[in-house]
């Protein structure tokens, strides 16, 4: 296995687990978390549509059953993680952290697929 392909699979298990966690609070924990959408300045009825697109987004990237369909849940999971951090960042609360591993794992996953799948 090439160096490209180690770092794929990091970045999307790292992607997928953090994404499984999000989705497994947003469902099972959802007073909690509709509480702290509410204090980042988020309305709390996007919990729900939030874990629904989660979900849809994984089963896309590892599904693989259109690459139209591929970037666009890569492009969900950028947008989403990067107004997760902006949101914790700014309100400081220290939350930001795995956002931002969320990130990261979701560029390594895009960049190198798009290495090893020409």
């Amino acid at each position: 296995m090439n160096f490209s392909k180690i770092l794929y699979w990091i970045g999307t298990v790292l992607l997928t687990a953090i994404m499984c966690y999000s989705i497994y609070n947003y469902l099972f924990n959802n007073a909690a978390i509709s509480g702290y959408f509410e204090h980042l300045g988020y309305p709390s009825y996007l919990v729900y549509p939030l874990a629904t697109a989660k979900v849809l987004g994984l089963v896309a990237i590892w599904g693989d059953f259109s690459k139209t369909l591929k970037e666009w849940a890569y492009f969900g999971f950028f947008l989403n993680t990067t107004m997760a951090f902006a949101a914790h960042y700014i309100t400081d609360n220290g939350g930001y952290l795995f956002a931002a591993l969320a990130f990261i794992g979701t560029a390594l996953s895009y960049y190198f697929g798009k290495q090893i799948k020409p």
